[in-house]
């Protein structure tokens, strides 16, 4: 109901600017209007100085446009009765006899002052500053996006605080844009007063000599007050506008109010208000200014400056014993446990020789990078990945870092800082001298170089990487590798509502009469084990529709989605343009494994002989040893049903290898069999 009155009132207000601009309204009505019109300006000054931050007047700018239409409306309502009946009402005849003080010269005198004021001295700084902040508004822009990002990947904020941070920004931005060009209805305002109250002199003299037969003196007398009284009271709420404005536009953001921090800035060193105080008594005891008036302020501001001191040192007392007092009751107090129970799902520890790369003052990156690693794998992938802490950590040794997942280490690196690693990759024949190690992610032999070897060593064909990227494509490989235990059941949730709105059949059908979101997950995560990317999740939930009525195993159901990704799998795995190199596994293997699958409630497993696993996977390794040595993916093609168990058997002997079904391959590529695992 509040909503409609507001409404109403905001209508009104609009539309009787737009009448007044019409129709003559009668002197008594005029009064009211112009009471109206310094009251809301006197609101809407106190407003603005007592805002703690400029978005909490965030309508300012479309007040600025109502005020000022408004206004100007009642300044042509006036006018029409100053010119048509030589009379525009008690506040505008007492504005132009009481400040006047009944004087001609004196009112004109002090309108002309005021409209310098306004016009020379507030309009023009408020626009001055309004222009400069919304330019450098704007430009700070993307730095402070890049800080919240890396508020958001440190953990010190929450991806809540983090959303609010940026609509809060985006606020701003459009509000100092907005108000650049709103100030421009001020200064406009301004303008115009100054030409109406020029007209209204001329067309007054006329009309009193034309129509009111006045001599010249009296129609210069009358109506010369009349439109001065006029002007000053549209002048005096405009500008109190300005002042608003101005105000505004120059307020700091700041948990306290202005009236506060102005005095206390001010008044809060006693030594300035001491020294002040002892110039103006010397002023008033030594020159020929008057002593009762400088002697009095000078000895009242040294007394206050004794006053501001003693409660300085007492202020300062009491913060030390009260910071005392905190400290004993925090080692009083007992350890709160249930802080220490929550696990990050990655973290990166650094020692304190890598501590410069992820300083941002020290021109480090590495938090940039890890704002990219998860746009990346969100896009290569499909899932979101969850906060990446970082952290130093004093215990590690200076140029060492470890990668942990859910609170375990799971991979560490080392580098040297002011270097670059150097890797050969398999054509380059002329050697560098550098200090021999290895590159984290893949193993691969590589050497450290300085800074001069850098352009010979890129000369010679060598790939040259600097520490940070060479951390980030660690951790980068490190996520993709667990990515699919860290996808969890609220992930899964959250991917189903991103696509619910456009698939509602398709959620309805599915979740939960089928599968449930644990189901889902299971299936997702198989999936994200071996590398697939989930980002078709309509294709994927559209295959689970299809066959969850028939089963509920996970495994199987995984290898039904794979079967519809086969084109993505394709793509991957498989160049068009190209034959690829794989191996295959011979039909009776694939029958002995089949055979040996035993199926229970709780899904399938393999029961082979281990003396045939061990043969079988002899077999493989050569195999694959072939495709190693051909510098080829060491890829092996198996029919559909036999897929998932040969890639459980195969996982503990080569974490690499990459099994595909013949289902899993598309139409048009071109496969060459460089072996076959037999046993």
């Amino acid at each position: 109901m509040s909503v409609k009155k507001n409404d109403l009132f905001m209508g009104l207000y609009l539309l009787a600017a737009v009448i007044f601009f019409i129709i003559s309204i009668p002197s008594w009505l005029l009064d009211i209007m112009l009471a109206i019109n310094i009251g809301i300006a006197l609101i809407i000054l106190f407003n603005t100085l007592y805002a703690k931050e400029v978005l909490d007047m965030a309508a300012y700018p479309t007040m600025l446009l109502f005020t000022t239409l408004f206004r100007i409306s009642l300044n042509v309502s006036s006018t029409k009765l100053i010119l048509k009946n030589g009379d525009a009402g008690h506040v505008v005849e007492t504005f132009g006899e009481f400040v006047g003080g009944g004087n001609l010269i004196i009112g004109v005198i002090i309108f002309v002052i005021i409209i310098i004021i306004q016009f020379i001295v507030i309009n023009k700084g408020t626009e001055r500053v309004s222009e400069v902040t919304a330019r450098f508004t704007l430009d700070a822009m993307a730095g402070k996006q890049m800080a919240i990002d890396s508020d958001l990947n440190t953990g010190a904020i929450t991806d809540k605080e983090a959303a609010l941070r940026r609509k809060k920004l985006q606020q701003e931005n459009s509000f100092f844009g907005s108000m650049d060009g709103a100030t421009k209805f001020v200064k406009g305002d301004a303008t115009a007063g100054l030409i109406i109250t020029g007209i209204n002199i001329i067309g007054g003299i006329a009309m009193g000599m034309l129509y009111g037969g006045m001599t010249i003196n009296e129609a210069l007398s009358k109506y010369t007050i009349l439109t001065i009284g006029d002007g000053l009271s549209s002048q005096i709420p405009s500008l109190l506008i300005s002042l608003a404005t101005g105000i505004l536009v120059t307020k700091a953001s700041s948990e306290g109010e202005l009236g506060d921090e102005m005095v206390g800035q001010l008044f809060s060193m006693d030594r300035v208000l001491l020294m002040v105080g002892a110039a103006m008594a010397f002023l008033g005891a030594f020159t020929p200014l008057p002593w009762y008036v400088f002697i009095p302020i000078g000895v009242a501001l040294i007394i206050y400056s004794r006053k501001v001191g003693a409660d300085a040192g007492a202020a300062k007392i009491e913060e030390e014993v009260e910071q005392e007092e905190t400290e004993a009751q925090e080692i009083r107090k007992p350890e709160n446990v249930v802080s220490l129970l929550n696990v990050d799902p990655i973290e990166l520890e650094f020692g304190y020789g890598i501590i410069p790369l992820a300083d941002v003052n020290q021109g480090g990156d590495l938090l940039d990078r890890v704002v990219m690693i998860r746009r990346q794998v969100a896009l290569e992938l499909g899932a979101v990945v969850p906060i990446i802490r970082l952290r130093d950590n004093i215990q590690l040794n200076p140029n060492q870092y470890v990668i942990k997942i859910k609170g375990i280490q799971v991979s560490e690196g080392e580098i040297l800082f002011d270097h670059y690693m150097a890797m050969n990759p398999g054509y380059v024949e002329e050697e560098i001298t550098g200090i021999p190690t290895f590159e984290p992610s893949f193993h691969l032999p590589a050497i450290w170089i300085t800074e001069s070897q850098r352009e010979r060593a890129e000369s010679l064909g060598y790939t040259v990487v600097d520490p940070p990227s060479i951390i980030a494509t660690h951790l980068t490989e490190v996520i993709k590798q667990h990515l699919s235990e860290l996808l969890t059941r609220q992930d899964v949730q959250n991917l189903i509502n991103n696509i619910k709105d456009n698939n509602t059949a398709l959620m309805d059908e599915l979740v939960p009469k089928l599968m449930s979101i644990g189901e889902i997950q299971k299936v997702l995560q198989n999936l994200l084990s071996e590398g697939i990317s989930i980002r078709d999740l309509v294709t994927i939930f559209e295959t689970l529709a299809d066959h969850a009525a028939v089963t509920r195993d996970t495994d199987i159901l995984t290898e039904y989605v794979r079967q519809s990704l086969k084109r993505a799998i394709s793509g991957k795995y498989f160049p068009v343009d190209e034959v690829t190199s794989v191996v295959t596994l011979d039909p009776a293997v694939e029958q002995e494994i089949m055979g040996a699958v035993k199926n229970t409630e709780q899904g399938s497993y393999l029961t082979l002989d281990p003396e045939r696993t061990k043969k079988i996977m002899q077999s493989l390794g050569e195999q694959l040893k072939k495709l190693e040595d051909m510098g080829k993916n060491p890829i092996v093609i198996t029919s559909p049903i036999v897929r998932m168990y040969f890639k459980k058997l195969a996982m503990d002997y080569y974490k690499d290898i990459i099994v595909i079904s013949y289902n899993e391959v598309e139409s048009n590529i071109e496969l060459q069999s460089v072996g076959m695992v037999t046993a």
